[in-house]
């Protein structure tokens, strides 16, 4: 006698293929977004460390510098109206000097450099001395990442020295 064929189901039904699909289209999508997340954290670093360029950049700029024209405002200003470096992050940060006497400022002589490229004279000490000085750079900008405002900043004190 013969025995009735029976036929064995080995595949997947619908409901068990689209339970794959959804949990491999998760998976996919929280890679890309923490690769996304990955690079905005990047950008945000780009952009710090640009600021921290720019402020070395500008202090060197002010080092460099002759202690007269150091105390002239029309000099100073004339040197922050090019932007520090090349970098593209110039055109989106606030550049802030200070300049005071030091040890007992005598009010202080400030520039601000806008990211268009506009510099102005917020005001101007009513002596500098003419033995050391205070140099305070300071860069602002809205980071790319959550839009909060950072800020780098270095403090100098030159003096009034030959250099050999």
């Amino acid at each position: 006698m013969k025995q009735p064929i029976t036929r064995q189901n080995s595949g997947t039904t619908l409901a068990e293929a689209l339970v794959g699909i959804v949990l491999l289209a998760t998976f996919f999508a929280s890679v890309f977004e923490l690769n996304a997340v990955c690079l905005r954290y990047i950008d945000a670093t780009k952009e710090s460390v640009a600021a921290l360029q720019s402020v070395q950049d500008r202090a060197e700029m002010i080092r460099n510098l002759a202690f007269t024209d150091l105390t002239k405002t029309d000099v100073v200003q004339t040197l922050m109206a090019a932007p520090p470096n090349a970098a593209p992050f110039s055109q989106k940060a606030t550049e802030i000097v200070k300049i005071s006497a030091f040890p007992t400022p005598n009010g202080v002589t400030q520039f601000t450099r806008l990211p268009n490229g506009t510099v102005t004279t917020n005001s101007v000490a009513t002596d500098l001395g003419k033995e050391l000085v205070k140099v305070e750079v300071n860069v602002a900008w809205t980071m790319t990442l959550g839009g909060r405002a950072r800020t780098e900043q270095t403090t100098n004190i030159l003096s009034n020295g030959s250099k050999k």
